[in-house]
């Protein structure tokens, strides 16, 4: 199994795993063209992805799933409620295939399974992807360490985990006293310090690599989330970074 982000963040998000031959998309928040070329960096067509998966409605992560649809010929998956609230953005789409949180989706030797979140979507969903014997985790936009995540996070091989902000920096930042409550709150996002409480945490077993995700541009540092996550379980372990800005390097599972 092989994965990279094309971009990760508030300003978008977009995942690509491949396993056995299967190529799957995750979220669609940022342009076409975008997602054409960073896909291509790394030598795919966006055309020959099998399936494109939404977690939930906002628009870093649904805005241009109809492009996606159109231009590419992605069948799209999401559930009927985020479909309802998304329609209005996403133009003509030739049949929404639905699943429910909870579910899991089958693409041959691939299987994705739908995890309910805590985030305040109206009915958002983490992943984890499966195939053989290995297990990828896409963990953000996950709202709280809800119950489960951690035991979660010990079941996979590898995972990408939101990391959105340092504690410090929301708290002195000038965003508005409601968004800073709503970003640390129960439906909002975890910051660094509850991400690496979660890693070492893992007794069962731990990952064999996380990549921080999910940054915020204003209130986080890519140093700051990675090192959290090396003081929580030691400077060897490896963390790599969904950056905002590009394609990440290509990883394997």
């Amino acid at each position: 199994m092989i994965t990279f982000s094309l971009q990760s963040g508030s300003n978008g998000n977009c995942i690509y795993i491949e396993a056995e031959g299967v190529k799957l998309l995750f979220d669609a928040g940022i342009s076409g063209v975008k997602a054409e070329r960073r896909l291509a960096e790394h030598g795919r067509d966006i055309r020959d992805v099998d399936a494109l998966i939404v977690s939930h409605e906002h628009s870093d992560h649904v805005s241009c799933a109809g492009i996606y649809h159109r231009k590419y010929g992605l069948p799209v998956y999401m559930t009927k409620p985020t479909f309802r609230v998304s329609q209005h953005r996403l133009g003509r789409v030739d049949g929404i295939h639905y699943f429910d949180a909870g579910q899991s989706l089958s693409f041959g030797p691939v299987t994705v399974h739908t995890i309910r979140t805590a985030h305040d979507a109206v009915d958002g969903v983490a992943f984890v992807v499966e195939c053989g014997k290995r297990r990828l985790g896409i963990l953000t936009d996950l709202g709280h360490p809800f119950d489960g995540l951690q035991e979660m996070l010990e079941s996979v091989d590898a995972a990408y985990l939101e990391s959105n902000y340092d504690p410090h920096m929301l708290e002195m930042s000038d965003y508005p006293y409601a968004l800073k409550r709503r970003i640390s709150g129960q439906g909002g996002h975890i910051s660094n310090d509850e991400a690496a409480h979660l890693l070492k945490s893992c007794s069962r077993k731990r990952p064999k690599w996380i990549a921080v995700a999910h940054l915020s541009q204003d209130n986080n540092l890519p140093s700051l989330a990675i090192q959290a996550q090396q003081n929580a379980v030691g400077v060897s372990y490896p963390v790599y970074h969904a950056s905002r800005d590009g394609v990440s390097d290509m990883w394997h599972v």
